[in-house]
C-alpha cells in the first residue's frame, strides 16, 4: 500500500497557504464575531489541510474519502467568504484573492483525487 507524504503535495500545500491567509484575515474582524463566523471561518480553514494530512495516512479509497471533506470544507469557505463580505468584513480585493486561491485548491484537488487508485 502507498503512503502519500502530505507535505510533499501541492494541494496540501496550496492548503496551508490559504489557512495562514485566512488567520491573518480574522485579525480584523469585529470583536462580536469572534465566536461567531469568525471561529466558523477558522476551523473550516483549518479543516482543508488537516483532513489531506489525516487521509494521506490511509488507504487510497479512504483517502478519497478525506478528499472529499477537505473539498467540501473548502466550498464551505468561500460560502462564509461570501458573507463576509456582504457584511463589510473584507473587501472585494481581499475576496478575490482568497476566492482564486480557493478555486485553484478545488481544482487541483479534484484532479488529484480523480488520480488516486
Amino acid at each position: 500500500m502507498i503512503r502519500h507524504n502530505y507535505k510533499n503535495l501541492k494541494i496540501w500545500q496550496l492548503s496551508i497557504q490559504i489557512a495562514n491567509d485566512i488567520s491573518d484575515i480574522l485579525l480584523d474582524f469585529p470583536k462580536h464575531e469572534r465566536y461567531d463566523l469568525s471561529s466558523q471561518i477558522s476551523r473550516c480553514s483549518i479543516s482543508i489541510p488537516s483532513n489531506i494530512s489525516e487521509g494521506s495516512a490511509r488507504t487510497d479509497k479512504s483517502f478519497s474519502h478525506f478528499i472529499d471533506i477537505s473539498l467540501g470544507s473548502s466550498f464551505e469557505l468561500n460560502t462564509q467568504l461570501i458573507i463576509a463580505k456582504h457584511r463589510k468584513y473584507i473587501n472585494d480585493t481581499t475576496f478575490n484573492l482568497l476566492e482564486i486561491k480557493i478555486e485553484e485548491f478545488q481544482r487541483m484537488t479534484m484532479s488529484f483525487q480523480n488520480n488516486l487508485k
